[in-house]
């Protein structure tokens, strides 16, 4: 299961394409049901903002050269009836796995559907019934690029659901887990937004 992650993101991906365009998207597994939202609609698109300008450099305090802080985020025009949202953090830029993952430097899901930002440091403070997984450890990963390649770009997705995810955080592989939060998603997505910075050590 730890090599179907970049499948699944390319099929959760898919299904948000699908339901911009009002489309019926793929179910998980290439059949059956699909729908994100169950028949409500094309998802729509939230804002997310954090401490530095979107596509910028990330400020060492939230990297491995610094604090190693999870930002503090904000998010605005989420639809009406949302129940949780996921927030999903990558680096595309850095394949694990013979290429079939990228980096996952933070995963929280569960997130109430009430809530419209996290505050700095958020990962050691989380509610119980958030849960979260890195690639390393259960908390945020911050941005750790080094080496002579171009900086690399850390990726924000948070999604908003019509539903909660029922995966533990404990107990399978990070692989297995974001792949499991990643399948539980499809056909429940009502909204998206991104948000990118950049990060190398010098």
């Amino acid at each position: 299961m730890k090599h179907l992650t970049l499948f699944a993101i390319v099929l959760l991906s898919a299904s948000v394409s699908a339901q911009q365009r009002g489309q019926q998207p793929p179910a998980p597994g290439g059949g059956g049901r699909g729908g994100g939202g169950r028949g409500r609609g094309p998802i729509q698109t939230m804002t997310l903002r954090g401490p530095w300008q979107d596509g910028g450099m990330i400020p060492a305090r939230y990297t491995q050269a610094g604090g190693e802080e999870s930002p503090a985020l904000e998010w605005a025009n989420a639809p009406d009836g949302v129940t949780s949202f996921v927030l999903l953090v990558h680096d595309p830029d850095a394949a694990v796995g013979n290429g079939t993952d990228d980096t996952l430097h933070w995963l929280v899901w569960n997130i109430p559907g009430t809530q419209t930002s996290l505050p700095a440091n958020a990962t050691r403070s989380l509610s119980a019934d958030v849960r979260q997984i890195s690639a390393t450890s259960p908390f945020y990963r911050g941005p750790g690029a080094s080496g002579p390649q171009p900086a690399h770009h850390y990726v924000f997705e948070l999604f908003a659901l019509d539903t909660t995810i029922d995966v533990p955080a404990v107990g399978a592989s990070p692989p297995q887990t974001r792949a499991a939060v990643v399948a539980a998603m499809a056909g429940h997505v009502r909204a998206k937004a991104s948000y990118v910075g950049l990060f190398k050590r010098g």
